[in-house]
């Protein structure tokens, strides 16, 4: 059982100078059109104190959460903040403006704006008290492999280090939506200690494959939580009788979760019900 600090992922864009307002979901002030437009950004590690009361709110539920639960944070990826900073507003699908940017300079330069921030925000909120610290990449498989590979991973991995020098051996997830071997290939040798995939991979084999390297984070289809829940309790019964078949060493680091979280106007009796149908077979 673990719980999650939720803030918004593009609280760091709004320190970047972007503005950020609700209505009624995140929308930035401007956004990233042109490569002259990067000059309009703020940056730098001392940026990360603007986002402190992010720590203060992990210690305050560290502090009342049970010595045995766990606690998470989590900050975007570079990729995702991106697509949003070139995108302008919160949207899904992929935005023509954010995918051309991967090749007219404007994501190499906004990383270099970026990556001194995010991994002191990353340590900011390491050292508030979290278990771990998630990476998300929501918008990974809106590009190819390819370009994950040559672009993004090098970003990530330049961000990593450097929280890695402020919190030596800290563990972090990395999860990416929408995305599979082709993709996690090029994330073996970061310092990830569990990586997160999507519910559209088959959960068993992806831990017979690769949880003798990563712990894994996979996922139920956020999606069959709004079905009855004799419907609900068969399809999730038929995967973790797939899962339990997984040698217990490969799946010893599994997190179960959600997709990537829990949709709006899901029925909560099924998220209850859920947690404990879990509880039940895996005690």
């Amino acid at each position: 059982d673990a719980a999650i600090l939720f803030s918004d992922l593009l609280f760091p864009l709004e320190t970047m100078g972007m503005g950020l307002e609700y209505s009624p979901g995140p929308k930035l002030g401007w956004h990233l059109k042109r490569k002259e437009d990067l000059s309009r950004l703020r940056s730098g590690a001392e940026l990360a104190q603007e986002l402190d009361f992010q720590a203060q709110a992990m210690r305050l539920i560290r502090k009342a959460l049970p010595a045995e639960k766990g606690l998470i944070g989590f900050v975007g990826g570079p990729l995702t903040l991106f697509f949003y900073a070139a995108a302008g507003s919160h949207q899904g699908g992929v935005i023509d403006s954010a995918v051309s940017g991967m090749s007219d300079g404007r994501f190499e330069g906004f990383c270099e704006k970026l990556e001194d921030l995010l991994a002191h925000n990353m340590a900011l909120q390491a050292k508030a008290g979290p278990d771990t610290v998630a990476m998300l990449d929501t918008c990974a498989g809106e590009i190819s492999p390819d370009v994950f590979r040559a672009q993004v991973v090098p970003a990530i991995e330049r961000v990593l280090k450097k929280f890695h020098a402020l919190c030596p051996g800290f563990p972090v997830v990395y999860y990416s939506k929408g995305t599979d071997e082709r993709y996690w290939n090029s994330l073996r040798d970061l310092p990830i200690s569990c990586l997160g995939v999507d519910w559209s991979v088959n959960l068993a084999r992806t831990l017979s494959q690769w949880g003798g390297r990563f712990g894994i984070q996979g996922n139920i289809d956020p999606n069959w939580l709004f079905l009855e829940w004799p419907a609900l309790e068969a399809r999730v019964r038929e995967v973790f009788a797939e899962v339990k078949k997984v040698p217990a060493e490969l799946r010893r680091g599994w997190i179960c979760g959600l997709g990537h979280g829990v949709l709006q106007k899901t029925p909560e009796e099924n998220v209850r019900k859920l947690v404990l149908l879990a509880r039940e077979v895996f005690p």
